[in-house]
């Protein structure tokens, strides 16, 4: 069961900023939301000033007794434009908005009346453990997921108002392309999550997260696909008719739709594919109708993208590999992970990007410059482990220069330009089972070393994969 609920203090001028905080109840708390969000807003008014850096949230032990019962987190996650980074905001310039939830851990429900038993597709209740902490730990060059958030909230806005479709058209349907592992399908599931969560007063019952697989889609028996995408719809036309219900339709790869409809049209394909591709864009259509449904889908081929999709596309928004400020990030809370987990033995704090790529001081010895311009080459002696360390062909520390480790860990970011997101996750991984590290276990400076010949292995891997093609 996952409940939800959401509210706050009135702007009262426009000198007010507007911040979001989300509260995540335990697995096991049966606490009214109603009460949790009353007692969180006694304790945000029980603090004199807050920033926005600080986005995680504690009340002192004790002087919050329903907080530390039911509370697992407590997280500022959104703020107002008007709020620079790290901000020192008094209690009086606030305007708090809390949204209280709890994750469903049931986990996806299948359907398997596919072809061949495959299921068609995965149900999930929202907000579900399987998606909590996605959002944050997605990273793209431009504010895509503020533009998602916005354009999602305005196009459930304008269902709900009934305003006139003919006047002013939207279709509620989302199109995210760009190459293979850019955390497309991540996003869509990480959007429906933050807005089950967003919205949870106008749901009541909560969100309800629909992943369509394509490829179950066509059968092999002539006039069976068609009925495939009918029975499949209906059923979500019965989820969707629960109006307090908030319904997102995940449609993974769609290129494998329309690659199908062209091939029907150039006779490579029986004609049944191109009558199924047509009995998914009515259905599509057909959900427009319903204001409390959204259809989110993705494609890693832009060229086999039906102008019919594209049509009824509201945002075509392209999702391509990380640049140097994600690369980045996705590295330092990957290390992050693994100190906490133990495997990285020192808690050796890594700046954030902006302070790694414009440091205020360039430390001794070391480079000074900003951006993609990071030497890692210079000799220097040991220090304190804050610092660059190489490592010989037997994993043995040789040498150490006086460069702050973020900035290390930036020359790593720089070296994987290139790189997706999905490998760029992989990387962490892949260093540490290079390194015959004692007892598995090594300090955050040899883990960046290893980071980087982890990089260099993988360019080497690709390049020979590509003599090979």
């Amino acid at each position: 069961m996952n409940r939800t609920t959401g509210g706050g203090l009135p702007a009262g001028g426009e000198d007010k900023v507007a911040l979001t905080v989300e509260v995540c109840l335990r697995p096991e708390s049966q606490a009214n939301p109603s009460a949790v969000k009353a007692a969180t807003l006694a304790f945000l008014a029980s603090l004199s000033s807050v920033r926005f850096a600080d986005a995680a949230l504690a009340p002192q032990p004790g002087s919050h007794p329903l907080l530390d019962a039911h509370a697992q987190s407590i997280r500022i996650v959104d703020v107002g434009d008007k709020l620079p980074a790290g901000k020192l905001l008094l209690q009086w310039d606030v305007a708090w908005t809390v949204l209280v939830y709890q994750l469903d851990a049931e986990g996806p429900a299948d359907d398997d009346e596919g072809e061949e038993a495959a299921p068609s597709y995965r149900e999930w209740a929202l907000p579900a453990t399987e998606f909590h902490g996605m959002w944050d730990a997605l990273y793209y060059e431009v504010e895509i997921k503020q533009r998602l958030l916005r354009y999602a909230t305005s196009a459930l806005l304008f269902s709900e108002s009934r305003v006139n479709p003919q006047l002013i058209s939207w279709n509620r349907v989302v199109l995210l392309h760009g190459p293979p592992g850019t955390g497309k399908t991540s996003l869509c599931q990480a959007l429906a999550q933050k807005l089950s969560i967003r919205l949870s007063e106008r749901y009541t019952q909560g969100g309800v997260l629909i992943e369509v697989n394509a490829h179950s889609l066509f059968s092999k028996w002539f006039s069976e696909s068609g009925k495939l995408v009918s029975r499949l719809f209906a059923k979500i036309q019965e989820v969707v008719d629960e109006a307090d219900t908030l319904v997102f339709v995940l449609i993974d790869e769609v290129e494998s739709l329309t690659a199908a409809r062209k091939a029907a049209v150039s006779g490579s394909e029986p004609a049944d594919a191109i009558r199924a591709v047509n009995a998914l864009l009515t259905r599509l259509d057909q959900l427009k109708a319903s204001p409390n449904v959204m259809v989110l889908t993705t494609s890693n081929i832009t060229e086999a993208i039906d102008l019919a999709f594209v049509d009824r596309a509201d945002i075509k928004a392209y999702i391509g590999n990380p640049n140097l400020q994600a690369r980045y990030e996705i590295l330092r809370t990957c290390i992050a992970e693994l100190q906490q987990a133990g495997i990285i033995t020192d808690a050796t704090p890594l700046a954030p990007f902006s302070d790694a790529a414009c440091p205020a001081e360039p430390a001794e010895g070391g480079s000074g410059g900003g951006g993609e311009n990071v030497a890692a080459n210079g000799s220097g002696s040991g220090g304190d482990g804050d610092g660059w360390c190489s490592m010989d062909a037997e994993g043995e520390q040789t040498q150490q220069l006086c460069v702050p480790l973020s900035r290390c860990l930036l020359e790593v970011a720089v070296a994987s330009d290139g790189f997706s997101g999905r490998t760029l996750r992989k990387l962490p991984f892949l260093a540490h089972a290079a390194q015959d590290f004692p007892g598995g276990r090594c300090t955050c400076h040899q883990y960046v070393s290893a980071l980087l010949t982890a990089v260099d292995r993988e360019r080497a891997d690709r390049a020979t994969l590509s003599g090979c093609m």
